[in-house]
Parts: C-alpha cells; structure tokens; sequence
C-alpha cells in the first residue's frame, strides 16, 4: 500500500471542528497579519485571502468584513463591491498566471458544500487544460504544483494598484 502524506491537511480538519462561535473569515482580517493569513487585498467592504486549502494554485476567495451569511444581508454597496473584486480578481490571474477558465461561485449553506457556512464568501478557481487528471480519480487526492507562500509572493504585487 502506498502513503500519500498531506500534514498540512490536519489544520483545516481541525478547523472544521472549531466551536461554532469561531470564524475564520472573521478573525483572519482583524489580525494585522497579511502575508501570514494569505489575504492579498482590502478593500472598504471585502477582501481577497488565498483558500488555505485550494482546489487548485490561485485559489481565491472573496468576503464581506461584515459576518453575513446570504447577499441579501449585505448592503448593496458592499453586494457591489464585492463583485467588483471578484471580477478584478479574474482579471488578475488570468494576467498573472494564464489559466483557461475559472470556476467562480457561493456555496450557500453547508448543504450547499460551504465549509464556513455562516459567512458569505466567493470562489475563485483557476483551471487549466488538463489540471483534473488521473489523482482525484485514483489517488483520491489533488495536485497543486505551487506552494502557497510562493503563489502569494507572486500575486501580491498585482493587488498593489
């Protein structure tokens, strides 16, 4: 039998058991920690943080500061900005590292597959010729070839502007 070994896959199990009273979309952009909590942007109503557990390299995810669970909690002109930064977000991987599509979308609720169910929050999903191949289909497992250090390095600069 062979081992795959993903240690850092303990951290978000762990997470998934946190008290129900903890947010990680809530607590992560009140800590002055960017680079550390993988958050690229801020805007005055959202930001943009690097999924710590990404389908794919660039994985992005946008929320509201605000602790909301559905878009019509939020106020619209954080609903817009919101969206706003989602497409800006497209813009800038599709500049900075050249995939083919994206998956963009909300899981709303657990049901839905929202791992944080109870704070809003947008995908963004690079994807490339190719990037589903035979590991997630044999292995039970994915590949992301980038480590997320080195893809935060790399994206920081074009969230600067």
């Amino acid at each position: 039998m062979k081992h795959l070994w993903a240690p850092w896959r303990m951290a978000y199990i762990e997470q998934a058991h946190a008290k129900d009273d903890d947010c990680i979309l809530c607590d992560k952009p009140g800590e002055t920690q960017d680079e550390t909590n993988l958050i690229l942007f801020r805007g005055r109503f959202n930001f943009v943080i690097m999924n710590a557990f990404p389908y794919n390299s660039g994985h992005l995810m946008i929320a509201p500061f605000a602790h909301k669970a559905q878009l019509s909690l939020l106020e619209v002109a954080a609903r817009h900005e919101h969206f706003d930064i989602v497409s800006r977000c497209a813009d800038i991987l599709k500049g900075a590292i050249g995939p083919a599509g994206f998956n963009i979308g909300l899981n709303l609720g657990r049901i839905a597959g929202a791992g944080v169910d109870r704070h809003l929050h947008t995908h963004i999903v690079p994807r490339w010729e190719g990037d589903t191949n035979f590991m997630p289909i044999l292995a039970d497992a994915r590949v992301v070839n980038q480590a997320l250090a080195d893809t935060y390095e790399y994206l920081r600069p074009f969230f600067q502007t």
